[in-house]
């Protein structure tokens, strides 16, 4: 059974989401596709852990590279849903695509969780649900929820060229957190404001609430990235970020920051100017559709 499973980009409520913030998350089309007729010729920190002792399926995470760097499309998530996704399909017969995102779901969410030391579980949520989701964390506890993304809203994934690493950048955060709580609270306390309205602005589809909301966020993780010696928005991403406000849109980090992706949300395309810019920072536009279909076996 050869299941797929997408990658995806978080629109809104990064870093608080890990404080019980609701995150927005959009599953991407690019897939991750994993084979359990065929051995695994790589072991993936994730997959051990969900299958620990066991053979694994092979898989193939080409869609989420470009040569040999990651684009940031939260590729360790969508190699273990794809390969719980076949190994429960071949071995428990299900078929059915419901079936198959019910039982794979928490198994990945522990795995993945157990694999990484913590963290929100929103990319397992995005991969195996596909489409728009409200995300919101109550300790170990994922509730998700699916929407619909504004009429009029514009998304396009920027990738930086620089790969980033989420636990180093998670890390310093939860460094910061623990030497000067405080202060630590005050900064997620805006930023945790700005992710309810950027949930709620994506919620009642009011494109020009989801840019005001982001916008937010952005001077939330700057603020953040500086507190704890983290490049969350880096130099690139904020002086494309004042372009696009130019142009009532905005440019911010896509998760966790520090290069891999970043996004475009504005309630228009960007304009040739803009686009240019892009280029000029070596940012490309990659050919993507967001609210992609989630874990599904191929046909």
């Amino acid at each position: 059974m050869i299941a797929r499973a997408p990658g995806k980009i978080v629109l809104s409520g990064a870093y608080a989401v890990l404080e019980g913030a609701p995150a927005v998350v959009t599953a991407v089309d690019r897939y991750v596709e994993a084979d359990a007729s065929r051995a695994a010729d790589f072991l993936t920190p994730e997959v051990k852990a969900a299958l620990p002792g066991r053979a694994a399926p092979w898989f193939d995470a080409g869609a989420l590279r470009s040569g040999d760097k990651k684009l940031g499309l939260g590729s360790s998530a969508a190699i273990l849903v794809a390969s719980l996704g076949s190994v429960f399909a071949a071995e428990r017969g299900i078929t059915d695509e419901g079936a198959l995102r019910g039982a794979v779901f928490e198994p990945a969410l522990v795995a993945h969780r157990t694999a990484q030391g913590g963290g929100s579980g929103i990319d397992v949520a995005a991969c195996v649900h596909g489409g728009t989701i409200v995300a919101s964390r109550a300790g170990a506890t994922l509730a998700v929820r699916t929407i619909s993304l504004p009429e009029g809203l514009h998304v396009d994934v920027l990738f930086t060229g620089v790969s980033a690493s989420t636990s180093e950048l998670v890390g310093r955060v939860r460094a910061f957190k623990a030497r000067a709580p405080h202060a630590y609270g005050g900064v997620l306390e805006a930023l945790r404001s700005a992710a309810e309205d950027g949930e709620r602005a994506f919620s009642e589809g009011r494109p020009e609430e989801v840019v005001r909301a982001l916008r937010d966020q952005l001077r939330g993780l700057s603020d953040l990235g500086e507190h704890a010696g983290a490049r969350i928005v880096t130099r690139e991403v904020g002086r494309l970020a004042d372009l696009a406000i130019e142009e009532d849109g905005i440019v911010l980090p896509a998760g966790a920051g520090g290069g891999d992706v970043a996004l475009y949300v504005g309630q228009s395309p960007p304009s040739p100017r803009l686009t240019a810019a892009f280029a000029a920072e070596r940012h490309e536009r990659l050919a993507l559709s967001v609210g992609a279909r989630g874990l599904h076996l191929r046909s």
